[in-house]
């Protein structure tokens, strides 16, 4: 196949799909809440029922990852087992429990002429979804675009290729058995790169891009999409710890926030000390993390405290390691605390632990990212902890959805004016 007819045929499937999920969509708008929540609930049933087929499609995506030379945090993000196709079957039905918000009435008013104004809650129509490896994307962006009335064309990671069709088989069975439109949720069934560049011109097809993945994926989409982005950057996360904090509560969060998934987002990548709890903390919070396998580059402080310290360079400050690394470093206190997030961090999301309520309130109102914690871990950064069921990914844009990207960020709104013979002067 020459170059020029890989264009003209991914500029073909483009429109195809672009077609198909304009005509769903136009279904979906309007379908009923029970339908999709059906719709939702049959899918759910066949990803437990198809989970072997499933478990096999990933041992294909897992053999060739591997064959690559993934790294282990991917690979992790990668990997499917019984319970996490059950997860994600449970993510499905948690989405199809969520209250539906279209047509929502947001606000209503009058006028002084009679006229009532109704700001309703409408989908936003079509959803491009472009992520890499984790397969479980599939499955959230495909249904919480559902719940949200919003036909998806979703493109897939090449490493997850094969889990991806297969569970996106399930979604379709799930559609099928509802009564809607199987192209309501549509994956481009090729790993061919182009048609991520198709998806980011395809303007009279897509109403929204959501990418979700690293950062050279989202540098990519904000660069040459034509269509408006929901912003995911990557999650270069911090935990700043005071003298107040009371140091067991300090070393469960930061263990936490750093371990307890390395390859998600919300994983802390970078702790910072308040001097005044050099003395008290930071030998036991290094060591700690040092003896559960993290790798620990610190500051000339961080490094006195414990041999087994690397040296930390400029750019550790600013790395999404996604693995078991973490920069450390002593701050002087609040200001520079602040100061150094608002220079390295990525709008994601950051934790003070501190007992001074009013240190918590001025990191909290002064800092700019998406999510801000007090005394509790960054990995709370996750749709389903904020109650949202599923999330389509953690946006660190300006626009309307920040933070976890649920179902309300995926509608929009119109105004429904209703009057009795009003005319304007």
């Amino acid at each position: 196949m020459t170059a020029h007819s890989a264009i003209t045929d991914t500029a073909a499937m483009m429109e195809q799909m672009g077609l198909a999920a304009k005509s769903a969509g136009r279904i979906l708008a309007t379908a009923s809440t029970a339908q999709k929540n059906a719709a939702l609930k049959a899918a759910a049933a066949a990803l437990r029922a198809g989970e072997q087929k499933i478990l096999a499609a990933n041992a294909q995506d897992m053999a060739a990852g591997k064959a690559k030379g993934l790294t282990a945090a991917l690979l992790d993000r990668l990997m499917l087992d019984g319970k996490r196709v059950a997860s994600i079957a449970q993510g499905l039905e948690e989405i199809a429990e969520l209250a539906d918000p279209v047509g929502g009435v947001i606000a209503e008013w009058t006028r002084p002429n009679g006229l009532k104004f109704e700001r309703v809650r409408t989908p936003l129509g079509v959803i491009g979804v472009i992520y890499e490896s984790r397969p479980n994307v599939t499955a959230d962006a495909g249904g919480l675009c559902l719940k949200a009335g919003n036909a998806c064309i979703l493109r897939g990671g090449s490493e997850s290729f094969h889990s991806s069709m297969a569970i996106h088989a399930c979604l379709v069975e799930g559609l099928l058995a509802a009564g809607l439109p199987a192209n309501s949720i549509q994956l481009v069934p090729t790993t061919d790169r182009a048609m991520v560049g198709a998806m980011l011109t395809a303007a009279q097809w897509l109403d929204v891009i959501v990418p979700r993945g690293g950062k050279s994926l989202v540098a990519r989409v904000q660069s040459e999409s034509r269509v408006p982005v929901f912003a995911h950057l990557e999650g270069n996360c911090h935990v700043y710890v005071e003298a107040s904090a009371a140091l067991d509560m300090a070393k469960e969060i930061v263990l936490n926030a750093k371990l307890r998934r390395t390859g998600v987002c919300g994983a802390a990548e970078t702790l910072l000390v308040e001097r005044a709890a050099a003395g008290t903390h930071l030998k036991p919070l290094v060591a700690m993390l040092l003896d559960a396998g993290c790798e620990v580059r610190g500051d000339a402080e961080t490094q006195m405290v414990d041999a087994r310290v690397k040296p930390a360079t400029e750019a550790d400050w600013a790395t999404e390691y996604l693995d078991a690394i973490i920069a450390v470093r002593v701050v002087d206190g609040l200001e520079a605390a602040i100061e150094h997030i608002s220079t390295h961090g990525s709008s994601h999301t950051e934790a003070i632990l501190t007992e001074d309520a009013g240190h918590a309130s001025d990191f909290m109102n002064r800092l700019d990212s998406a999510i801000l914690l007090h005394n509790a871990s960054t990995q709370f950064a996750d749709g389903g902890e904020f109650g949202f069921g599923a999330e389509i990914g953690i946006a660190t844009g300006k626009m309307h959805a920040r933070g976890p990207v649920g179902v309300e960020q995926l509608t929009t709104f119109k105004y429904r004016v209703h009057g009795n013979g009003q005319i304007r002067p």
